[in-house]
């Protein structure tokens, strides 16, 4: 019997909609075997790289290259991040169409006053002003992909969390990499050993 391909989920939005935390939370969910990757942990930190649709940056495929390489030692993979349609369009329809497995694009609808009400409110501030963030602000930046999905900023945390988990079907997909399958630490958990 051949191993099933694993799971893509691409959770999109602007800065402060709450992709962050949702994407965190869906992987603490799920458990191992996901793999997350944040945008702006790799452009900012990795790469210290300026997001820019009109000047030339390595971090689009830089990402995409990554997620390839997860989805391919059997890793789920949950990327979240703004990802611009202009800059990460391209390279993102392009893993998504290439993927034999499931993959779902979600967008997190939210208004520009939420962004900042949420901004003012997370758990890890980013010293930026309301007025970078409009200027960061795109309005429902789809990327156009069959089955993509928009998240109403009505949607609260949990029910978000728990659309994401059931629409790309991660709630119920096995784990395909050797650390939740093998790993002795692992198993000791699921007989509720001590580890």
């Amino acid at each position: 019997m051949t191993t099933p391909p694993p799971t893509l989920v691409v959770i999109r939005g602007n800065s402060g909609s709450g992709k962050t935390s949702t994407a965190r939370e869906v992987r603490r969910r799920y458990g191992r075997g996901t793999a997350l990757i944040e945008q702006d942990y790799l452009r900012r930190v990795v790469l210290r790289e300026h997001g820019s649709d009109s000047s030339p940056t390595i971090a689009p495929r830089f990402i995409t290259t990554m997620v390839r390489e997860a989805l391919t030692a059997g890793y789920h993979v949950v990327l979240e991040g703004i990802l611009h349609s202009g800059s990460y369009g391209p390279p993102l329809r392009e893993l998504i169409a290439e993927h034999p497995g499931p993959s779902s694009t979600f967008w997190m609808d939210v208004s520009f006053e939420e962004t900042v009400r949420r901004h003012e409110r997370r758990h890890e501030p980013i010293d930026v002003s309301a007025q970078t963030m409009r200027s960061w602000y795109t309005p429902l930046d789809l990327l156009r992909v069959p089955g993509e999905q928009v998240i109403a900023e009505t949607s609260d945390f949990e029910e978000t969390v728990a659309q994401i988990l059931h629409v790309s079907g991660l709630a119920e997909a096995a784990a395909l990499t050797p650390c939740p399958l093998v790993c002795p630490r692992c198993t000791r958990k699921e007989r509720h050993e001590p580890a």
